[in-house]
């Protein structure tokens, strides 16, 4: 059975609050994620391909995706 860590590394990418400043309309227009806010920070979840897709996308935006 897989660790279930490893899934969800695959399946969310967990960001500061400010990190998606200007990004996020973008983001949920361009793929097939959800965003979910908290106090501290935004969860962006979606498939594993749609997470590959956003996190490079983010990365050519300047954005750490760690």
């Amino acid at each position: 059975m897989p660790d279930p860590s490893s899934l969800r590394d695959s399946t969310q990418i967990v960001l500061p609050r400010r990190a998606l400043d200007g990004h996020r309309e973008c983001l949920e227009d361009r793929f097939t994620v959800t965003v979910v806010e908290t106090a501290e920070q935004y969860r962006i979840i979606g498939s594993p391909v749609e997470i590959k897709a956003a996190s490079d996308y983010l990365t050519r935006n300047g954005v750490a995706v760690a």
